[in-house]
C-alpha cells in the first residue's frame, strides 16, 4: 500500500496538485482544534465546520484528549499560541470513539500476540510507566473532552485570554454539539 501512496504522490507533484493547498504556516482563523485521529473525521470534520487548508491548526491523537499536562499535544498547543497566533482552542470529541472503553489489559494482550516480549513490557513498568493507566481509554466521551478543556484552560503555561471550548461531533452527520 505504501508503494501505491508514493506513486500517487509523485504524480500529484508532477501535475502540481499542491497549488490549490498553498497557504502560510499561520492559521487564518487563529484557532487550534484538538480532535481524534478517527478516519471518519478526516474529511467530515473540516466540511462540517466550513474550514479549509490554512484556516486552523489541527492536532489529532487517539481519542482527541490530553492525558498528561506535558505531552506532545500540549506542546503543540503552546507552539500554536505563542509562535503562530492562535487565540481560541476547540476540543472536539466524537460519537462512537474507539478510545471510549479501550481496555489496557486487552491492548497488552494484543501486543503480546504481535510478538512484543514480556521483557519489554516489564522494562516499561520498571521505568515507571503505568501501562494500565497509559493504555486505558475513557469511560464517557463528554467527560473526557471536558477534562481536556479544563486541563488546557488551567494549564500554567496557557494564557488566560485563550478561549477553550469543548464539543462532540456526530461521526455520521457532522452535527456539532457544544458541551
Amino acid at each position: 500500500m505504501i508503494e501505491e501512496i508514493l506513486k500517487y504522490n509523485r504524480e500529484f507533484v508532477e501535475r502540481e496538485g499542491y497549488r490549490q493547498f498553498e497557504t502560510s504556516k499561520y492559521p487564518d482563523k487563529k484557532i487550534a482544534i484538538v480532535t481524534c485521529m478517527d478516519t471518519r473525521l478526516t474529511h467530515l470534520l473540516p466540511a462540517a465546520l466550513g474550514i479549509k487548508n490554512g484556516d486552523v491548526k489541527m492536532i489529532k491523537n487517539a481519542g482527541g484528549t490530553i492525558t498528561n499536562p506535558f505531552d506532545s499535544t500540549v506542546r503543540s498547543l503552546l507552539v500554536a499560541i505563542y509562535e503562530l497566533g492562535v487565540n481560541e482552542i476547540m476540543v472536539i470529541g466524537h460519537t462512537g470513539c474507539g478510545v471510549q472503553g479501550m481496555n489496557a489489559g486487552e491492548m497488552l494482550h494484543l501486543m503480546r500476540q504481535r510478538g512484543i516480549d514480556e521483557e519489554h513490557i516489564s522494562l516499561m513498568r520498571h521505568c515507571g510507566i503505568d501501562l494500565d493507566s497509559w493504555l486505558h481509554g475513557f469511560d464517557e466521551t463528554d467527560a473526557a473532552v471536558l477534562e481536556t478543556v479544563d486541563l488546557i484552560a488551567n494549564h500554567p503555561l496557557v494564557p488566560k485570554d485563550i478561549r477553550v471550548a469543548g464539543y462532540i461531533i456526530d461521526s455520521t452527520t457532522g452535527e456539532l454539539r457544544p458541551l
